[in-house]
């Protein structure tokens, strides 16, 4: 697609052939910028895999991996859902509205799984990026939201910023077929040779050959439009221009998207000052994980050590080795009529201390101190603690740091939501029908379009997002279950205590607790329904 009718056309239009070549070379800054953090992150994927031996005969010990994996069932056992809350009245059924088909969107997104994903990327290397875009291909050519999860190292950003709407350009980096390259912009036919930038890799397991692809850069950028900062998108590929919605007359002084922000989401594990990226758990861990390997190896090489004897034999000695060796044979021969003993002496290996093994639970009890990791969180209990409520109160006391690192991902997830609502409303320009399962399993079917969301002047309404864990554990529905089953005991859904339980419950908070304040006040709305004379519940 050559979107230049004539040379002197592209000349005098705002992005052209010399725009893009500064773009490159703003490209190649951004990579120099951020070079020491592309290779934090390449180190760490290794550390993940436990291949950071470094040459050396230390045996990875899984210590760390397997405190990324509990961190990461957590967030998954807690994963995120929203309501959203209208700021005026107007705003009431669109609100409603988008609370309903919001989970729709996600799903169609296959959400879960790339929130999944992402809580990898944050735990391994401190942060994750989601990319929440228009693609215009989706359902059927009508356009639809995708949301992705986008590599940190095919993403370039102003160094030194610590939000990355505050740069001046972002560069997303995507490695294409080169046929589908062809095929989608035939301008590009005789431009696929000689590549004119290229990104850092994660070593891989398998050989990847990538001498038939191509890096197709969305360039971003922001500029001042009528007192407000639009975002413009530009597309190149091998210095070859394929779009620009600067040059597009419906886009030039909107910019592509109204919601005037780039359309990723960093969500970030340990903030670090002059980066939008932080840290993560192995960068704080590794260093004792690599204690814990080498004091490990060190004894278990001395256990294989004492438990293998070794002799010195004498080279002119009267013993027959190999029956000597040979543990299975009864008898051992031997020449002359000597002492045996003098031909042959065993090796006195050195046992280690009780310290060492004593410095190596140290290091792994360090390990899990600092990052979290206690044994009742993953549903051990020591001490001597054996009743359900008393893990259940430790259980929560130790999740703190968990529930901190959570909640950093539901602010990255609110502001998904936002953007998915400010999409909405600028490309849903004929109704899309959605089919909503209710909680009692009601089907029903409902039509949103992008001006059942605008507000009477025309622009996109401000909600106030709520977001609440969709709790997942059976752990956590076992506790719900045992909750209700305590609250029907003590006579909460009587309609006769309908004022003092909903005085009890309103000091309390639980998951379901708004159903259950519903129950009560509908049994005291309908208290003489299913009662005998003497107002016991039949």
């Amino acid at each position: 697609m050559n979107i230049f009718k004539s040379k002197k056309e592209a000349k005098s239009l705002p992005q052209n052939g010399d725009t893009i070549k500064a773009a490159y070379e703003i490209l190649q800054r951004y990579k120099q910028g951020k070079a020491s953090l592309e290779a934090r992150m390449i180190e760490n994927e290794q550390w993940w895999k436990m291949r950071h031996r470094d040459g050396t005969d230390t045996t990875p010990s899984p210590w760390l991996f397997n405190c990324i994996t509990n961190k990461h069932a957590d967030a998954m056992d807690n994963l995120p859902t929203v309501t959203c809350l209208p700021r005026e009245a107007s705003d009431t059924a669109a609100a409603k509205l988008l609370t309903d088909i919001m989970p729709v969107i996600l799903d169609e997104n296959k959400f879960e799984k790339t929130y999944s994903d992402c809580w990898y990327d944050k735990l391994k290397s401190g942060c994750a990026c989601y990319g929440v875009f228009w693609d215009p291909s989706l359902s059927g050519g009508l356009g639809n939201v995708d949301i992705r999860r986008i590599d940190i190292l095919n993403l370039f950003w102003e160094p030194g910023v610590n939000d990355i709407q505050h740069s001046q350009n972002v560069f997303h980096v995507e490695l294409w077929d080169n046929s589908t390259l062809r095929s989608k912009y035939p301008v590009l036919s005789d431009s696929l040779s000689s590549p004119l930038f290229n990104t850092s890799r994660y070593i891989y397991d398998d050989s990847v050959d990538t001498s038939d692809k191509s890096l197709l850069i969305d360039w971003y950028y922001k500029k001042r439009e009528s007192a407000k900062d639009v975002v413009h998108l530009c597309k190149f590929c091998n210095g070859i221009l394929l779009y620009s919605s600067e040059n597009d007359s419906e886009y030039r002084h909107r910019g592509f998207y109204d919601h005037g922000r780039y359309p990723f989401v960093m969500d970030t594990l340990y903030p670090v000052q002059g980066s939008p990226c932080g840290f993560g758990v192995i960068d704080a861990m590794k260093g004792t994980q690599a204690e814990i390997d080498a004091l490990g190896s060190s004894v278990v090489k001395n256990a294989k050590m004492g438990a293998l004897r070794r002799y010195f034999v004498r080279a002119d000695g009267c013993l027959n080795e190999k029956e000597f060796a040979d543990f299975t044979r009864p008898f051992v021969h031997y020449q002359g009529s000597g002492d045996p003993n003098s031909s042959i002496m065993p090796i006195n290996t050195p046992l280690l201390s009780d310290v060492y093994v004593a410095i190596l639970n140290n290091k792994i009890e360090e390990l899990k101190e600092t990052s979290g990791n206690y044994d009742f969180s993953q549903g051990m209990s020591s001490g001597g603690v054996t009743a359900a409520s008393a893990i259940a109160a430790l259980q929560e006391a130790g999740s703190k740091t968990a529930r901190d690192s959570i909640a950093g991902s539901y602010r990255a997830y609110e502001e998904i939501c936002t953007l998915i609502i400010y999409l909405i409303s600028q490309f849903y320009t004929i109704p899309r029908c959605f089919r909503i399962t209710g909680k009692d399993a009601a089907l029903r079917f409902l039509y949103c379009s992008g001006a059942d969301i605008l507000s009477e002047s025309g622009a996109t309404p401000l909600f106030d997002l709520k977001i609440h864990a969709h709790k997942k554990s059976a752990f956590s529905r076992a506790s719900a279950n045992e909750l209700a089953l305590e609250l029907y005991k003590l006579g909460v859904f009587n309609p006769e205590y309908a004022p003092q339980a909903e005085v009890m419950l309103g000091l309390m908070e639980f998951e379901g607790k708004d159903s259950a304040l519903a129950a009560i006040r509908e049994n005291a709305a309908h208290g003489q329904i299913g009662m005998n004379d003497d107002k016991r519940i039949i």
